[in-house]
């Protein structure tokens, strides 16, 4: 009799013991999906025939695609030979919604109760140019967790899923009669636009996002940043830097500052509209926004103590777009454009990307702190480049923080003008709110790297015998904390209104969401005032 268990993976039932194969806490699981699929999957890759126009396209981080063979885990749709496909009837769907009237009928067809009349063109879909994409990492992970940073500690998970790394597509289009060169031309710009919005699952955070968005680009920024990098499931040593954190933390701070001036409905509601989300019956729903990234000078590492290693990233240039994605007016793209930088300068103000960025990169500002080699490594560092520091907020005095965080509000509160919302300055509960009743924010200039008063604090005493050390305002593993730290870039504008970098100073920020009911909270609250730090936002 047959052994059950040798039935691959993806022929399983998806139950406990089984093929169910999404928790992340069973990677070995995953790791032999994989294993089967490529073992089964054909060397070469297909062939179009001879009568298909085809077009080559590089995405630049990742593809997701969903076959929706699976209940909670996604996997691709996979072809003939076990080819991983990009489906011909997703590509129709993608090109007609970039067909004026005319082109729908000609190129799609049309069908109504009492005719159906087919279009000239055939999509046959897409597929990866050759067989590399088997030797890339293909276990991906997703890892919500909105209600844990934001809100009140809500339960998350993580769940795995399985995407193709930065695969170049080629993709095949045929007519059903001779057509001229200059309509194929036509027909590759109208896909040309159709592809920069993203292609199969999760476009907005980044996934299937080609190389190019002329289009849809709504305006770019040039960072560098160094931290903590992800870990890929299920591997060793290898490590990823996953432009989704963009997203994620654009998405958390839109909620937090949403949660200041309008109701908790209210405050969800434009944040999925914003950047997608579920919404109950409606289902999903497509953001007005989305991110893409493309890294031009990155090195990945690893931080070693002890007989540990850490995944490290150093990006010393890269290029975050935010994209608008759905056709839009000139004015909404233009308020658009005001709330979204906004929210982009708020986090480069208080905090930064990724793993730990809620605390300053260590190696910058605390090196002694990690030179006997037995800690781990903590924290970020993020900045805008030299030439886009117009995107500074500039900081003539420690006070003028406060006139910038005011900005930021009245942006926000723009934009519930904007959408005809109505405004509550009732605060929300919740933990992160950034109402001016649950938040605090203090600073100082400190004059140059070794200056941060606050990054010793977090690891030993800040008066006498008095601690934060693991406590309920900095937390600790599997408890998130109510404070950011961070060391922003002191920049003021000269005469000229351009913008300096006052080198090598720093202005350090300390943004406390406090538990009043807490005694260590109070008591370092108190503290805060004879310190160097003075308040410069919040009750």
């Amino acid at each position: 009799m047959a052994n059950s268990n040798e039935v691959p993976l993806m022929f399983q039932a998806q139950i406990t013991g089984r093929g169910q194969i999404q928790y992340i806490r069973e990677p070995e699981q995953a790791e032999r999906w994989v294993d089967e699929w490529l073992e089964a999957t054909a060397i070469n890759a297909p062939n179009f025939s001879d009568h298909v126009r085809t077009k080559e396209y590089q995405i630049s981080w990742r593809l997701l695609t969903n076959s929706g063979q699976d209940d909670d885990f996604i996997r691709p749709v996979i072809a003939a030979n076990g080819f991983p496909y990009y489906p011909g009837a997703s590509m129709k769907g993608a090109f007609l919604r970039h067909c004026n009237p005319q082109q729908a009928v000609r190129y799609c067809g049309y069908q109504n109760n009492s005719e159906t009349q087919p279009g000239i063109l055939r999509f046959h879909g897409a597929f990866p140019q050759d067989s590399e994409w088997k030797e890339e990492p293909l276990i991906d992970v997703v890892h919500p967790q909105e209600n844990w940073q934001v809100k009140n500690n809500g339960s998350h998970s993580a769940f795995l899923q399985i995407s193709l790394y930065e695969p170049t597509l080629v993709f095949g289009i045929s007519s059903t009669i001779e057509l001229e060169e200059s309509e194929w031309e036509t027909i590759w710009s109208i896909w040309d636009k159709a592809i920069e919005r993203g292609i199969g699952s999760r476009v907005s955070a980044g996934y299937g996002q080609p190389i190019n968005h002329p289009e849809t680009k709504l305006f770019s920024v040039t960072l560098k940043g160094q931290g903590l990098a992800s870990k890929l499931i299920g591997t060793e040593d290898i490590a990823e830097f996953r432009p989704n954190m963009f997203k994620a933390t654009l998405r958390g701070h839109t909620l937090r500052l949403f949660s200041a001036v309008t109701d908790e409905k209210t405050a969800e509601e434009l944040t999925k509209e914003l950047w997608g989300g579920f919404a109950g019956d409606k289902g999903a729903i497509v953001g007005d926004l989305g991110i893409a990234f493309d890294a031009e000078n990155l090195v990945m590492g690893e931080f070693k103590y002890n007989n540990n290693k850490m995944a490290t990233y150093d990006l010393k240039k890269g290029n975050l777009t935010i994209l608008c994605m759905k056709n839009r007016s000139e004015e909404y793209r233009k308020q658009l454009l005001i709330l979204a930088k906004a929210i982009l300068k708020f986090i480069m103000l208080i905090g930064g990307f990724g793993k730990s960025s809620r605390r300053v990169d260590h190696r910058i500002f605390f090196p002694e702190y990690l030179e006997p080699g037995n800690k781990p490594m903590i924290g970020c560092h993020w900045e805008f480049t030299k030439e886009l520091n117009q995107y500074y907020y500039p900081v003539g005095k420690i006070e003028n923080v406060t006139k910038i965080i005011d900005s930021i509000n009245k942006a926000v509160k723009n934009w519930l003008v904007f959408k005809g919302k109505s405004q509550n300055n009732q605060r929300i509960n919740w933990r992160e709110s950034f109402h001016p009743e649950n938040v605090q924010i203090w600073g100082r200039i400190a004059e140059d790297d070794d200056d941060s008063l606050a990054v010793r604090w977090f690891h030993g005493n800040y008066k006498g015998s008095q601690s934060i050390k693991r406590s309920n305002l900095t937390g600790e593993m599997g408890k998130i904390g109510r404070i950011y730290h961070r060391m922003y870039p002191h920049y003021i504008k000269n005469r000229e209104g351009e913008m300096k970098r006052k080198r090598p100073e720093y202005i350090e920020l300390l943004t406390i969401f406090p538990d009043k009911k807490d005694q260590t909270t109070r008591e370092f609250l108190a503290f805060l005032p004879t310190s160097g730090f003075q308040k410069l936002w919040g009750v």
